[in-house]
């Protein structure tokens, strides 16, 4: 075995480890603690939550730079992604219909997650080495827990700062584009498309160049845009799918609810096993705890820090509640799960599954939608990785980021990558331990803020 290979055994394992049971515990423990804690007094306030969203409180004094609707779609760029598709389609496959209930868990007690951590975001911003007022995990805990616990933030900007390179993003995408357009059609071949990918590569780079050079605004406004297109043509779509196969929709629930405590479909036959495979692709898919939407929440025009926290709180609700749960009764309602080859997986049996139900031109509706879901998400990603570096080396440099970031657009392209992507998984999920411990440990301050915001909305 030569050293490339061990290395990539070693950071298989580093990702195995960062991704495995204690993380997912910290992420759905601490969930749970903050759904019970807030007593559930968020979710009560859902409809105001909308008005928020809607701009009915927005004053354009506020200090921030972008709008609540902005600062969410923002988020959404990021969460809405090839998860969506691909990641609902794996946990499906690994652990069966039921492993669908145990994501719609993590959604809720995700909601209430981002409710804190995004709160937290506006009431603890401060300013970078420039004076601008920037939030986010790193900022919440030098603001709100003192200069003591200065190496968790810094922890949190390292990590974050690797963990947000689009590699993975960038390799998806255009494999997905070779494998639904290009070989089908007689662009490239199979054996041979280097040229073909590079030539994506430079698409993909060239549309988020535009966008992120542009900075928060214009990836806010972009966002703000793209969003609602992506999220209504792909939930459209599924609804289509879904009318004509109405008499699978109510068998479908069903299924995913009677499965969900059996874990007789999940590989490896336990109940357990069934549970961290949902909450695993749920994690993945709304990413509340991972520290990467307080960023963007923290950059919104506001002076109260649990508007935000409420508008926050609809990102897992849209994300996994919406899009996920189309996902899944898309892949099941019309069967294809049951007869799918062991070579077969991820956004391959998404594919499947809109052929399936769309014949001819199912497969390059999906691909349009997955082609806006991956190229919004390295909107985002962009911009979270520029603030976890103007964190570590100060905003003047920051932009130094966005050359290495474009580069690993076309390295993730081109490249057989799996290493890479391991180390970026693998610091992606370290994000969550900073953004979780400050988060708990200033969740009585956010509730105290929360009660005394919504005895004033009361009277």
């Amino acid at each position: 075995m030569n050293f490339l290979d061990k290395l990539e055994g070693y950071i298989g394992a580093f990702v195995d480890i960062v991704w495995g049971p204690p993380l997912l515990i910290l992420l759905l423990g601490g969930g749970l603690f903050f759904l019970i804690f807030s007593r559930f007094v968020p979710f009560k306030f859902f409809r105001h939550a909308v008005d928020v969203l809607r701009g009915k409180y927005d004053d354009h004094d506020d200090p921030g730079d972008i709008n609540h609707y902005q600062a969410l779609a923002g988020a959404l760029a990021a969460t809405v992604g090839v998860g969506n598709i691909s990641g609902v389609a794996v946990a499906i496959t690994v652990g069966g219909p039921g492993a669908i209930f145990w994501m719609w868990m993590s959604a809720f007690v995700g909601m209430a997650t981002k409710f804190f951590t995004c709160t937290l975001a506006i009431m603890y911003r401060g300013k970078d080495s420039q004076g601008n007022l920037q939030g986010g995990p790193m900022y919440v805990i030098r603001e709100g827990m003192g200069k003591a616990w200065m190496p968790l933030a810094s922890f949190f900007a390292l990590a974050g700062t690797i963990g947000c390179f689009p590699v993975f993003q960038a390799n998806q995408l255009t494999q997905i584009v070779r494998d639904i357009l290009l070989i089908p059609n007689g662009w490239a071949s199979a054996e041979n498309h280097f040229t073909s990918d590079m030539i994506s590569g430079f698409i993909i780079l060239f549309m988020v160049s535009f966008v992120i050079l542009g900075g928060v605004k214009r990836i806010g406004q972009v966002a703000g845009s793209m969003v609602p297109f992506m999220v209504l043509l792909y939930v459209g779509s599924c609804l289509v799918i879904l009318m004509i196969y109405a008499d699978q929709v109510l068998p479908t629930f069903s299924l995913i609810i009677r499965e969900a405590f059996s874990g007789v479909a999940v590989q490896g036959g336990t109940l357990g096993a069934l549970i961290v495979t949902g909450v695993k692709r749920g994690a993945y898919s709304n990413e509340a705890g991972i520290g990467t939407a307080p960023m963007m929440h923290g950059a919104a025009k506001t002076k109260e820090p649990v508007r935000e926290g409420l508008v926050a709180m609809l990102g897992p609700f849209i994300d996994t509640l919406v899009v996920c749960t189309m996902t899944a009764l898309v892949v099941i309602a019309t069967g294809v799960y049951k007869n799918i080859g062991d070579n077969i997986e991820g956004v391959t049996v998404t594919a499947l599954a809109f052929e399936e139900g769309l014949p001819g031109w199912g497969s390059y509706i999906l691909l349009l939608c997955i082609f806006t879901f991956a190229v919004t998400t390295l909107f985002s990603y962009a911009y979270y990785g520029t603030k976890c570096l103007g964190f570590l080396i100060g905003a003047e440099k920051q932009n130094i980021y966005n050359i290495f970031y474009l580069a690993s657009i076309i390295y993730g392209s081109v490249a057989s990558v799996s290493a890479a992507l391991g180390m970026i998984d693998g610091m992606y999920a370290l994000m969550a331990i900073p953004t979780m411990t400050s988060a708990l440990y200033l969740a009585p301050r956010v509730m105290a803020a929360a009660n005394d915001y919504f005895s004033k909305l009361k009277s």
